[in-house]
């Protein structure tokens, strides 16, 4: 996809990796770039360097993102380019007391954020871009939705399921023109990063910048891959586990302990 002339809508747009992609599509020539974020004045502020729109915007609920769509098609035009990148990273205990343990409010608020911000979005968008013959969607997830994610289940769980349905989303309309990119960093430097306490494996692995993981996704859309990967090594782990899947558990496990241990 060439981005030169492309309207977009990067939710968790205030900070990280979102207010990087947000940047970065500017600089790249889109026409007009919507920074969406459950704070409105991050989004507005970053909407602002850019010359975009700033909308304060709760993923979770399908009609505030059902207006932000109807709102820049109808002072912008058609949304080409839908980053649904908000994503939150809860429930954190690296001594994994109970793998299932977490509240039954902290698996909700994973869910909805994680994986229903980006079928809410798709929902509105698809029957759309069907109809005018294509467009593009880009889905954060991280490299825990292909691995796993230790010390959190509602992370992990989430983010497969994120994968799930962005490639359930690939394969159903790819013949309609509508194409689907996942991007999947591990550690990135970013607030998310920061607010986990005790940060555990994805931060002792190579931690980027937001800036170097917008590039990655950038360079993914304009290739149209389905698996954005900015930690390389990602491959090779997957690899691993698609080989020998008790191996690689075992190996997970022993991960684990040296941190329960720590």
């Amino acid at each position: 996809m060439d981005i030169t002339g492309k309207i977009a809508i990067v939710t968790g747009g205030g900070q990280g990796i979102g207010a990087a992609l947000a940047r970065a599509l500017h600089a790249a020539g889109a026409k007009h770039v919507c920074v969406a974020d459950l704070n409105g004045d991050n989004a507005r502020a970053v909407a602002g360097e850019i010359g975009g729109t700033g909308l304060q915007v709760d993923v979770r609920d399908a009609d505030q993102i059902t207006a932000m769509i109807d709102q820049i098609e109808a002072d912008h035009g058609p949304v080409d380019l839908m980053c649904s990148n908000a994503g939150i990273a809860n429930a954190f205990d690296l001594s994994v007391k109970n793998a299932a343990g977490a509240s039954a409010e902290d698996w909700q608020l994973a869910w909805e954020v994680n994986v229903m911000s980006h079928v809410h979005a798709a929902k509105v968008l698809v029957p759309r871009m069907i109809a005018r013959g294509g467009g593009y969607f880009l889905h954060t997830v991280s490299a825990a939705g292909l691995l796993s994610q230790i010390g959190s289940a509602t992370y992990s769980t989430t983010k497969h399921a994120a994968v799930g349905f962005a490639e359930n989303l690939a394969i159903s309309h790819r013949d309609e023109g509508i194409r689907v990119s996942i991007l999947c960093p591990q550690g990135v430097a970013t607030p998310m990063l920061d607010s986990i306490d005790n940060q555990g494996p994805q931060s002792g692995d190579g931690v980027l910048t937001a800036e170097a993981v917008a590039q990655s996704a950038l360079d993914g859309i304009r290739n149209e891959e389905f698996l954005i990967l900015p930690h390389p090594q990602v491959q090779g782990y997957i690899e691993a586990k698609a080989a020998q899947y008790n191996r690689w558990i075992g190996g997970m496990a022993k991960f684990q302990r040296q941190y329960r241990e720590t």
